[in-house]
């Protein structure tokens, strides 16, 4: 049996967002029962040189968004990068799995040697469709998706690995 681009992309990064949220959440109510200030921990890093944990989400969201839509073929909608509390941080992650939940299997399935191009920060960059989801768009989501769960459960966040994995 195999597995076809959208059930490898588009479920994985809902799921990895949801639990996400989830731990946002619980690193809310964290910082409010122990009247810590919201900005700390949004502000918070694993090392001088690293994203704080407001970054690490926004680029968890973008990653899965722009990726499933450039599988798709299509446009995909751009946020910007504003959040400054874990409402906010939630609701774009809510915003993005709102818009993974329109992608269908036929619009990304066939993409595994469609040419994927996209810019970074310093150059453009090329990849076949199977080799981008399987060698950028995954590891990158679960790298942020890690580094936030990290950054909270390093500043005392009681959340552990049920909660990165997520039910079921």
């Amino acid at each position: 049996m195999t597995i076809s681009m959208y059930q490898a992309s588009v479920p994985a990064f809902i799921r990895a967002l949801n639990n996400l949220a989830a731990i946002l959440e619980k690193g809310a109510a964290h910082g409010q029962a122990r009247k810590i200030d919201e900005s700390v921990l949004l502000n918070s890093r694993l090392f001088p040189d690293m994203f704080p944990l407001t970054r690490q989400v926004q680029i968890a969201t973008d990653t899965a968004r722009s990726g499933a839509a450039r599988l798709a073929g299509l446009d995909f909608p751009a946020y910007e990068d504003k959040e400054a509390t874990f409402q906010e941080l939630v609701q774009r992650i809510r915003n993005t799995v709102g818009f993974l939940e329109t992608l269908q299997p036929a619009q990304i399935d066939g993409s595994e040697d469609k040419t994927i191009s996209w810019q970074t920060r310093s150059s453009t960059k090329s990849m076949q469709g199977q080799a981008y989801l399987m060698n950028h768009l995954l590891p990158n989501v679960h790298f942020h998706v890690t580094t936030a769960y990290n950054i909270l459960r390093h500043n005392g966040v009681e959340v552990g690995k049920k909660d990165f994995l997520g039910p079921g």
